[in-house]
């Protein structure tokens, strides 16, 4: 879920129906005017934020009000975000700050692992794992030093481009999982282009987690012409059949 799309009482009720659908992780995007990696749909969830004008304070406390909910308080919370919303916060600072309000990792995909290394100490010292992208270009020599800098999992990018729903994952993807689980005992986890059940039962046997993104947020879309309600039993039925999918 984008944080605030299209304010932050929408967000932690999306959030509050993911868990209820079986959700074990909930990646929480912090809205940015200009999108690194983000398809069409997230853009658009990122404009709407925007227009209410958010401070950092504002989707620090929308993070901070799930840490009180006992419903969504035991399933971990990751923050994802562009470095640039983290060197203009203070990178300590910043990190203090998400440790406080219940953040349990932190998904940077335009920190390159070269530069990562003072937020990685940062990120130990405060108990937050920092997830860091493997895609399908990145070679393998640069993959292995990615490996030895995550904690948490590792964020697999099935696909070349940007965000969204796609018809068909590569094939070359499965082999670049088996890779991978060769290389490391974290767990292996797929986003990008994933949004339908059979995708997920393709990939449940090769990963230990699917991160669905786009094909949630399309919902809010629906808010204006059909209401919260309707938009936020979408993401709880689709939810629910891609959690079916993964625990058949």
């Amino acid at each position: 879920m984008t944080a605030g799309d299209p304010d932050p009482q929408t967000t932690r009720e999306a959030v509050r129906r993911l868990v209820l659908a079986g959700a074990s992780v909930v990646e929480l995007g912090f809205p940015y005017s200009d999108p690194i990696a983000d398809g069409p749909v997230i853009q658009a969830s990122y404009t709407r934020a925007l227009s209410k004008k958010p401070s950092m304070e504002t989707l620090l406390s929308l993070c901070s009000s799930m840490k009180d909910d006992s419903l969504i308080q035991p399933v971990p919370r990751l923050g994802m975000l562009s470095y640039s919303l983290i060197h203009r916060r203070g990178p300590e600072k910043f990190v203090q700050d998400a440790a406080s309000s219940g953040l349990s990792g932190l998904i940077v995909p335009d920190l390159p692992v070269e530069e990562s290394i003072e937020l990685r100490s940062l990120c130990a010292k405060s108990g937050i794992d920092l997830i860091l992208l493997v895609t399908p270009t990145t070679p393998r020599d640069r993959a292995l030093r990615i490996l030895e800098a995550c904690s948490g999992f590792v964020y697999c990018v099935s696909i070349t481009g940007i965000t969204g729903e796609r018809s068909e994952l590569p094939a070359s993807l499965i082999d670049q999982l088996g890779w991978l689980r060769d290389q490391t005992n974290l767990p292996l986890c797929v986003g990008f282009g994933v949004s339908r059940p059979d995708q997920v039962a393709m990939l449940r046997t090769h990963v230990d987690g699917v991160i669905v993104g786009s094909a949630l947020v399309r919902h809010l879309e629906r808010i204006p012409s059909e209401g919260m309600n309707a938009a936020l039993d979408s993401i709880e039925a689709l939810a629910r059949s891609l959690c079916s999918a993964v625990n058949p």
